[in-house]
């Protein structure tokens, strides 16, 4: 097992038979020891957030797995905060895509002349390409395909992917009485056929869900969702 990417919340490592194992960490992203989903910054660490977020992707990916939707998902070791997935090639050096079902967050603070916190939006999506150093640029279909990172079909299976997962994981927590307001995912391309697929995680630390109007933090989260 050979280490190749060491990432803000998660750590890959490759298998000898060519798939990829995630190993979840305790740090969640943030600014200045609060978490925030769409930062791309380490904030802190939550004790028991690693073991917690791996617990909620296995249910989510074996839903949206069972459900016909492409994700690089295998199997997960909980114990061992262990996620085997399948080999993904990254659009450009990764994209993350956005799906807004409320104006919070970065959306509030770019566009709040135009809107309240916390106004219904009917499931926006946004893409930003992974960078640090810009601070994760928006960026726009035509643009995508001019640098090459993908075509606008491509994209547009990217956005109907995202809609389908996002109204599957919707509805699920509204099962538990929760509200999702908005949440990050990634896609790559994944197989000989290289289509696009869900990969990654969906845990508490990359969504924001209410409940009652009031905020649930990610471990919270867990435990409401597989309780």
């Amino acid at each position: 097992m050979k280490k190749i990417y060491t990432g803000k919340t998660k750590d890959v490592y490759c298998l000898e038979d060519g798939n990829y194992l995630l190993k979840f960490k305790d740090d969640v992203t943030g600014t200045d020891g609060v978490f925030d989903p769409g930062a791309n910054t380490v904030g802190l660490k939550m004790e028991g957030s690693g073991k917690a977020g791996l617990k909620l992707t296995k249910f989510f990916f074996e839903k949206l797995n069972s459900l016909g939707i492409p994700t690089h998902y295998i199997s997960a070791d909980i114990e061992n905060r262990i996620m085997t997935v399948r080999p993904a090639k990254m659009f450009g050096k990764g994209v993350e895509v956005i799906l807004r079902y409320r104006a919070v967050g970065s959306f509030y603070r770019r566009y709040g002349m135009y809107c309240t916190e916390g106004q219904h939006l009917d499931g926006y999506v946004e893409v930003t390409l992974k960078d640090d150093n810009r601070n994760d640029p928006l960026i726009t279909d035509e643009a995508l395909q001019m640098l090459k990172i993908m075509t606008k079909e491509e994209y547009r299976i990217l956005v109907e992917l995202t809609r389908k997962t996002g109204s599957i994981v919707k509805e699920e927590m509204l099962k538990k009485g929760l509200e999702l307001y908005d949440i990050k995912l990634e896609f790559g391309r994944v197989g000989t056929d290289n289509h696009i697929a869900l990969i990654d995680e969906i845990s508490g630390g990359n969504m924001r869900a209410y409940c009652k109007g009031k905020y649930v933090e990610p471990l919270e989260l867990e435990k409401i969702m597989l309780r």
